[in-house]
């Protein structure tokens, strides 16, 4: 059995000949080390993993005990703490919190993995289920967005749009390098609201994402946008969805073609490396953070022209 179902107790802890020294610590590390076989297992992403355990990590420094000690007044301490601090997290972050928790002790507590028979005997406890409907913050909604946050107007993307173009031609005029970076990131924005993609979608793009409609040949080789990197359920990896030009959003077109076929694209020196749509200064790909940064700097009417050219064009402000 033991070697059966991945996340099991370890064989080095059930061994009657091999004594445990610091008991608690190293079982709670072995604990730790079978669920992350197990999240493994079920295709989890590495990135989920580490900050899952690190999260118990944390829950266990909070209490001072460990999962067989663990009451739901522990969970219910530690959430409160982080609500309740200067920076309180959000709504969103606590419910993962509690799921984390939650799922690791559904883990410990599965017959299938042995651990509640093994801590019976070498603690004289066994780990329990602490997270319950009844104290874990409840998901009634899809939509997790605060209410004060609403979508742009259609003034105020025209008046976003009108301002980076004017910036790029006033960069071009002063016979700034800024300029060519100045207008990639205006094109990524309004592909990104063209298309409605998320933030990740429009940066993943490659040039062969884009094809023809059939049913529209006026749109040429923009007449549709594969996505390859959309939003996948857990465990499942990014989904694929196509995306058609449609009439409303037309012009994006031109857009594209004056960015690809242009040539302002190839004007980057790293454009050669990869088929990425969007090439940074330094790299064969822009990330997302660097694009998040110049639309945040780009919406705040109290940022200045001189830190949005240097955030697009990657010099410090």
């Amino acid at each position: 059995m033991s070697g059966a179902v991945p996340g099991f107790v370890p064989r080095m802890l059930v061994d009657p000949d091999i004594g445990l020294f610091r008991a608690d610590e190293r079982v709670f590390t072995a604990m730790l080390d079978g669920w992350r076989a197990q999240m493994l297992a079920r295709g989890l992403t590495a990135d989920t993993i580490k900050q899952r355990c690190q999260l118990l990590e944390r829950f266990q420094r909070f209490t001072g005990e460990f999962p067989w000690q663990w009451r739901p007044a522990d969970i219910d301490d530690f959430l409160a703490d982080l609500r309740s601090g200067e920076k309180p997290i959000s709504l969103k972050t606590l419910r993962s919190y509690s799921n984390a928790v939650a799922m690791f002790c559904s883990y410990l507590t599965h017959p299938a993995y042995g651990w509640g028979e093994f801590c019976e005997r070498t603690f004289g406890d066994i780990p329990s289920q602490i997270c319950f409907e009844w104290n874990m913050p409840r998901h009634t909604t899809d939509d997790a967005v605060p209410a004060k946050k609403r979508s742009f107007t259609k003034a105020e993307l025209q008046r976003l749009f009108d301002y980076l173009d004017d910036l790029v031609d006033q960069e071009f005029a002063a016979g700034s390098k800024r300029w060519l970076p100045l207008f990639r990131d205006p094109v990524a924005f309004k592909v990104c609201y063209a298309y409605g993609l998320r933030r990740r979608e429009m940066t993943m793009l490659d040039l062969e994402d884009f094809g023809p409609n059939p049913h529209v040949s006026d749109y040429g080789r923009f007449g549709a946008v594969q996505v390859r990197f959309a939003k996948g359920a857990a465990a499942s990896g990014p989904r694929r969805r196509t995306v058609l030009t449609v009439p409303e959003f037309d012009w994006v077109g031109d857009q594209l073609k004056t960015w690809t076929a242009g040539g302002m694209r190839q004007q980057f020196p790293t454009a050669e490396r990869s088929s990425a749509l969007w090439p940074s200064e330094r790299g064969a790909r822009m990330s997302l953070g660097s694009f998040g940064d110049a639309f945040a700097a780009a919406r705040m009417p109290s940022v200045c022209r001189r830190s949005w050219a240097c955030i697009a064009s990657g010099i410090p402000t």
